[in-house]
């Protein structure tokens, strides 16, 4: 066991410890390794248990830089950085923050994608906390033997939508422990106060139940009613341990994101970034180009290919910003178009969704297209039909942006705005190459993953990642900070403001949409203040907090990479 020792402000100024030499060393939360001091080392008896050198940290960064390059493969390097982490959690997240831009594609996504592939074939040692709906009885003894610890994040998965690779199961763990990585790389969350939890409920994956090697439930997916009450038992158990939390829902499938944040979300500090993240993004960077061409959003027409949980969600968020630019909601709603497997949304399709029905387009209005089957209305005929001047994907359809459309999207406006969000890279909609070529270098652009430049006319294009660590480590850190009850819609929209303030457009339509992704510290301590500014407006923060306040209670939370005193 250890204590965190405070000063006046809650600053940790030194840990206090009484576990004997072996297991401080195999504790990542304070085990410093060769830079434990002559003092340390003598009053912890480490003596022996250590080369005689002591380092400093930064030659410590320095040998886990040449190590990370030693690493053939995108996932070696994977391997590598969780094994530094499950060691020696302080160092691994110093050298994150001086790598950026190199370790959070091996993190998160893409990388991490193949990791959850792997999850069981490459096994190393168990990270969090394995909630089974097999052994559902013990969920509240396993989760209150983790409240001798301050806990205030959690991250939670089911691993039935996995980025864009689907049901992968209990290997959903991993989309858990790099999201969080993300959050402390990108917010300095404490690591010791979060949890990742993986809930097995099975797997409806023939590859993994056929899998002699898979570490989950080897049968079908629990749904229905009795998934709905594992899931309230859950919610239950955790408001019961701890009461404070953050609760972060993670890579849901369709049928069940939507709903377990609208009967949760008034009663906890809830998010799924699924829904809500990258619709936050998104519309950042819809605003950012919209100010930046100087045009109106009502000049604007959005189409949205992939109508799930992710698109649905992003479209939310984008009508509120057409509403806020001071449109009427059935004004702004004209101006929206989704696309799913049957075509074009249309309101006399049986079975809609309820999160469909508002997007759903008249019959009647359709009577003017030129489409050759009105009972599947094709991406390509909306996109040449409405004059589509923005479009997205989150339909993980490889190659769904085609030539044609590409260079209809460039006829229907100067600047289109064009968004192939699907991950990882093999699920794009478009490569960005193509979208930079068939509009002649005018498109503004953002893909869901990581992507090379583009050489074009002589002119190199510098692809944005729409990528959601600019927003969710923000958000959590600014809520955590004011201890707020709830993530209101507020809030959703301060993030999604302050994220548009830092796009490069504003320099230059040229310019990408959004900042370096080295920036994203910087972005996510502006986007925290600007949520914790609103939760506390709206009278969400527990603590009573003043808006004057909140810029130094985000400095206040925010956990350092640094090394601090360890005794006795």
């Amino acid at each position: 066991m250890y204590t965190e020792v405070k000063d006046a402000e809650g600053r940790i100024t030194a840990i206090q410890t009484d576990e004997p030499a072996r297991d401080i060393l195999d504790n990542p939360l304070i085990n410093k390794g060769t830079a434990f001091n002559a003092e340390e080392r003598k009053a912890l008896g480490l003596y022996g248990h250590l080369p005689t050198r002591v380092e400093s940290m930064q030659s410590q960064v320095q040998r886990v830089y040449r190590q990370f390059q030693s690493k053939n493969c995108p996932i070696e390097k994977n391997i590598f950085l969780n094994t530094l982490h499950d060691s020696n959690t302080t160092l691994f997240y110093k050298f994150c923050s001086q790598h950026v831009d190199e370790v959070l594609p091996i993190v998160y996504t893409p990388t991490v994608g193949d990791a959850v592939e792997a999850y069981s074939t490459d096994f190393r040692r168990p990270s969090g906390v394995y909630l089974s709906y097999n052994n559902r009885e013990y969920m509240d003894e396993v989760l209150s033997s983790f409240t001798t610890r301050q806990i205030d994040f959690i991250i939670v998965t089911d691993g039935e939508a996995v980025l864009g690779i689907g049901d992968w199961g209990v290997g959903g763990m991993d989309i858990s422990i790099g999201k969080l990585m993300v959050y402390i790389i990108c917010a300095g969350i404490n690591p010791a106060r979060v949890l990742p939890i993986q809930l097995d409920v099975g797997t409806n994956n023939p590859k993994l139940l056929d899998d002699p090697l898979y570490l989950g439930s080897q049968h079908k997916r629990v749904d229905g009613e009795e998934y709905d009450a594992y899931i309230e038992q859950f919610v239950k158990c955790v408001e019961k341990n701890f009461p404070n939390v953050y609760l972060h829902w993670e890579d849901f499938g369709r049928g069940h994101a939507r709903s377990i944040l609208e009967k949760y979300r008034p009663q906890l500090c809830t998010f799924n970034d699924d829904m809500q993240g990258t619709g936050i993004v998104a519309t950042a960077n819809v605003i950012a180009a919209i100010e930046a061409t100087k045009t109106q959003f009502r000049d604007h027409r959005v189409v949205m290919f992939g109508a799930g949980t992710a698109g649905c969600g992003i479209m939310d968020q984008i009508l509120d910003a057409f509403v806020d630019s001071g449109m009427s909601r059935e004004e702004a709603l004209e101006r929206f178009y989704i696309i799913d497997r049957n075509g074009l949304i249309v309101d006399d399709m049986e079975d809609l969704p309820d999160f469909q029905k508002k997007f759903a387009r008249n019959r009647g209005e359709l009577a003017d297209w030129e489409v050759s089957d009105t009972a599947n209305i094709t991406l390509t005929e909306v996109v040449a039909n409405s004059g589509a001047t923005i479009l997205i994907g989150c339909s993980t359809v490889k190659g769904a942006f085609t030539n044609e459309i590409l260079r209809q999207m460039g006829k229907n406006t100067r600047f289109p705005v064009i968004m192939p969000l699907s991950n990882p890279t093999a699920n794009s909609e478009a490569e960005p190459k193509d979208v930079i070529e068939q509009t002649e270098g005018r498109a503004i652009m953002a893909a869901g993953s990581p992507f090379d430049p583009v050489e074009y006319q002589g002119k190199t294009y510098q692809i944005s990642q729409g990528n959601n660590a600019f927003i969710f480590p923000g958000l959590g850190l600014g809520a955590i900070a004011v201890k707020a009850t709830a993530v209101s819609d507020g809030m959703i929209r301060a993030a999604s403001q302050t994220l548009s303030s830092f796009s490069p457009l504003h320099d230059s339509p040229d310019n990408p949409v959004l900042p370096p992704i080295h920036d994203a510290p910087k972005v996510s301590k502006a986007v925290a203040i600007a949520v914790g500014q609103q939760a506390v407006k709206e009278g969400l923060s527990s603590m009573k907090a003043e808006v004057d306040d909140v810029e130094k209670l985000v400095e206040l939370a925010q956990w350092q990479p640094n090394y601090i005193p360890v005794r006795r």
